[in-house]
């Protein structure tokens, strides 16, 4: 009995230890990449669209950033999931638009609700998609008089825009790796194979 509580107060001592453990390189990686997505959709807005009222800056992103750039393993911020999830959920929130009245109450949980239910029919489940619906029927008049076109500006736009950035930063160094394997990263092995062999040489150096 003794040595049993021994061994489980050495085992939840490791686990406390690793849990609170700080990887610098990690974190450093997870705030460029989230920093140049969100900046460069930033600087885009503010220098060639500041007459569209914040359009092309939706807050999903803000969440979507911390999926791709801070739990790049997770099933939910792999590219299927980062592209499907968004547009998805924005036709269908654009759609509950159009088909039912503007009351805020009803309106506002359909949009999340098929959205959900559509990502996970799908397999694109990517949780900033229900934001991104949520947008679509709660936003300003300048969002909601986009219709459709909300679902290629600024939804795939941008997405387009964060999935470029966590690509190259999260291949930069050999401890991160970004999709996981799958035909994403089959498909797309031209763009992302130099990127992994640039980093290979920079970590002999």
């Amino acid at each position: 009995m003794k040595k049993q509580i021994k061994r489980t107060y050495r085992i939840g001592r490791y686990i406390v230890y690793k849990e609170t453990l700080i990887d610098y390189r990690e974190k450093f990686w997870t705030f460029l990449g989230s920093f140049l997505g969100i900046g460069i959709i930033a600087f885009m807005q503010s220098v060639y669209l500041s007459h569209y009222d914040n359009l092309f800056l939706i807050g999903s992103f803000g969440a979507t950033s911390v999926l791709i750039y801070g739990v790049i393993q997770s099933p939910l911020a792999q590219p299927r999931n980062l592209i499907g999830g968004h547009v998805i959920s924005a036709f269908i929130g654009v759609s509950v638009l159009k088909i039912m009245p503007d009351i805020i109450w009803l309106t506002a949980p359909l949009a999340v609700s098929l959205s959900i239910m559509a990502m996970q029919y799908t397999k694109t489940l990517h949780p900033p998609g229900g934001a991104t619906a949520l947008i679509a029927v709660t936003g300003s008049e300048k969002i909601k008089a986009l219709g459709y076109a909300y679902l290629v500006y600024p939804v795939l736009s941008g997405v387009i825009i964060l999935l470029s950035v966590a690509i190259i930063v999260n291949n930069m160094t050999s401890q991160r790796k970004y999709p996981d394997e799958g035909r994403f990263s089959r498909t797309f092995k031209w763009f992302i194979g130099p990127i992994r062999s640039a980093s290979r040489r920079l970590n002999k150096n």
